[in-house]
């Protein structure tokens, strides 16, 4: 034959001959693979995504506790609670005026304290920092903890 049926029979039989079997083979091939992988991948994932909630949720209670923790496992010497005036902040320059109420501040922790070892919580310094460079608050009530081996850590005084 050249290539051109000459009946519509034939050429329906052609078409269908190796379109028939050749994409069967080929999508049994295909199918079969991809289904065993699909199969397997959604078990995983599964287990997976059931294990991520649990985990997050131990995460997250172990995190909240460590907080709770974190000042009860210090064991606290001494405790206080002071308001720090920052008045002399106001005659330095704008540029220059949460740094030093942050100096001011470890300086006021120093001297009541009487040690060198200070660290300033984030959320004092946030505080601090709340109206940027140009504007620390006037003044800030602190908690200071002073643990056994003198570490003193500024806390913002709650209003408990």
């Amino acid at each position: 034959m050249s290539g051109n049926p000459s009946s519509p029979d034939e050429i329906v039989d052609e078409e269908e001959q190796p379109v028939s079997e050749a994409p069967e083979e080929e999508s049994k091939e295909t199918t079969e693979e991809p289904e065993e992988e699909v199969e397997e991948q959604p078990e995983v994932e599964e287990e997976a995504a059931a294990e991520k909630p649990e985990e997050k949720e131990a995460e997250e209670a172990k995190e909240e506790e460590a907080a709770e923790e974190g000042e009860e496992e210090i064991e606290v010497v001494e405790e206080r609670v002071y308001t720090i005036p920052f008045r002399k902040v106001w005659s330095t320059p704008r540029g220059k005026r949460t740094p030093r109420a942050s100096r001011m501040l470890r300086d006021f922790v120093r001297r009541h304290m009487k040690t060198e070892n200070v660290e300033i919580s984030n959320q004092v310094n946030e505080e601090l920092w709340a109206r940027s460079i140009r504007k620390p608050p006037r003044q800030i009530k602190v908690r200071l903890v002073k643990d056994k081996e003198g570490r003193v850590i500024v806390y913002p005084a709650t209003a408990a």
